[in-house]
């Protein structure tokens, strides 16, 4: 396959449309190749940055919109960030309860992440008033499991229907230590508590129904602060108040930008290829967990540790898949990478069920119904269930239009989809991608050179 055979094309509205042209049969990915920063621990890294004492440092941050969003909400209270790039981002520090009232409502864009963590800072910083929003997407998202715990905590919040949806209000206060048994796993949940821990007397511990991924802890240890951690109840408590110390953070590749192109290793016959320094957190690695159980010849190569977090080049060969049950404990190790999942399940000989992944319809899109409606749209055998899919593997898809429904997880699905599709694929609304991956219509023609 060339170059030519994947364009872009941009529309009067300045939406792009990708378009993937699968006309041969000789196609086979191979190469080294590296994927962007970690979108998770670039938005702590700059959070954390801006709140510490002192100078931080952050290489490989991921320049995709979201972390462009913390960046702005947090210079827009009065953190000096430099111009932000990969080789390296200076965050001069104001210090924790200094964040100013911004003179305008904060914009997170389209970031889960940045408005639900940020909301347990302003929360604690007692006196001050903040008005924050969010794009369509994220004006829709549920915001209710990060208010009423921190509402427990003293919190006045006020927003939409009850306080469950954006813009919000924020009325800083001084808040109260809560013991919170998290009704699901949520990274996004339990770090925005811990957050407002930082500066609240006493003992602030999160219980959570299973393990999520733990970036919070790792960064807020790395930056002086006293967390315990009981791995037995899945239980962290952070002793407030906290005194942190700006660092120099690495962040390494992003695992769910890779688990991208480890599918693609995986289905397309012939390929084999090698995903540079991808963090390896065991909090994030599910992916990895879950490919292997489908039978996905995966291998780590040069495993090493990188300011705190594992890190390993990843070299996937193609490989002969077999459908298994994907729930339980695993899915808040995953949740991320669902979509790509199921594109896998669908060259996998026999049955695929994913469950236990409610969290899915409540994302940037309803990830389970849009999966399903665009994978059928292509000749894939797709069931939706209330908490997952049911995938009927090994069946042949054929280019079609689609659509991303401008959710960057499900437009790159889409992409490794119509990579082993006939005809041609027209992948609506792609630019989505840049939300988490920048570069990835320019990676995606690199590997298929």
């Amino acid at each position: 396959m060339s170059p030519s055979v994947i364009t872009v094309e941009t529309k009067e509205n300045f939406s792009q449309n990708l378009v993937i042209n699968r006309t041969t049969s000789e196609l086979s990915l191979q190469g080294r190749i590296r994927v962007p920063g970690d979108k998770s621990i670039s938005h702590r890294a700059l959070m954390l940055g801006a709140i510490a004492q002192g100078h931080t440092q952050i290489q490989g941050l991921l320049l995709g919109e979201d972390p462009c969003s913390t960046a702005s909400c947090f210079q827009a209270m009065g953190a000096d960030i430099s111009p932000l790039n990969t080789e390296l981002v200076q965050v001069k520090g104001i210090g924790l309860g200094n964040l100013q009232e911004p003179v305008d409502v904060l914009n997170a864009g389209n970031s889960g992440t940045t408005i639900r963590l940020m909301l347990g800072l302003l929360a604690s910083h007692s006196g001050r008033f903040f008005t924050i929003t969010g794009d369509s997407s994220l004006r829709s998202r549920p915001m209710s499991r990060v208010v009423k715990p921190l509402q427990q905590m003293g919190a006045e919040i006020w927003g939409r229907q009850g306080s469950s949806l954006a813009p919000l209000a924020v009325q800083g206060q001084n808040l109260k230590p809560i013991h919170y048994h998290s009704p699901i796993a949520s990274a996004q949940v339990k770090s925005c508590i811990l957050l407002a821990g930082l500066m609240t007397e006493g003992k602030t511990t999160v219980t959570e129904p299973a393990l999520s991924r733990d970036h919070s802890e790792r960064m807020l240890r790395a930056f002086g602060a006293e967390l315990d951690i009981d791995p037995q109840t899945n239980s962290v408590t952070i002793n407030g108040p906290a005194q942190l110390t700006g660092q120099t953070v690495i962040v390494p590749g992003d695992i769910s930008s890779a688990a991208f192109w480890l599918v693609a290793g995986v289905i397309v016959p012939g390929s084999n290829l090698v995903i540079e320094n991808v963090g390896v957190n065991p909090t994030r690695t599910g992916i990895l967990e879950a490919l292997a159980m489908m039978g996905a010849d995966i291998e780590r190569e040069n495993e090493r540790e990188v300011a705190g977090e594992p890190v390993a080049d990843l070299r996937v060969r193609s490989s002969r898949l077999q459908g298994c049950t994907i729930a339980g404990e695993i899915i808040p190790r995953l949740i991320d990478e669902i979509p790509i999942l199921a594109v896998a399940a669908v060259f996998a000989e026999g049955t695929t069920v994913i469950k236990d992944a409610a969290e899915l319809r409540v994302k940037e899109s309803d990830r389970i119904a849009v999966m399903a409606q665009q994978l059928n749209k292509m000749g894939a055998q797709v069931t939706e269930l209330p908490d997952g899919m049911e995938i009927t593997g090994n069946t042949s898809l054929v280019g079609t239009d689609v659509d991303s429904y401008t959710d960057h997880r499900i437009a790159m699905s889409l992409a490794i989809a119509a990579l082993n599709a006939t005809g041609t694929t027209n992948i609506q609304r792609a630019e989505a991608a840049a939300v988490s991956y920048p570069n990835f219509i320019p990676t995606l023609q690199q590997i298929c050179s």
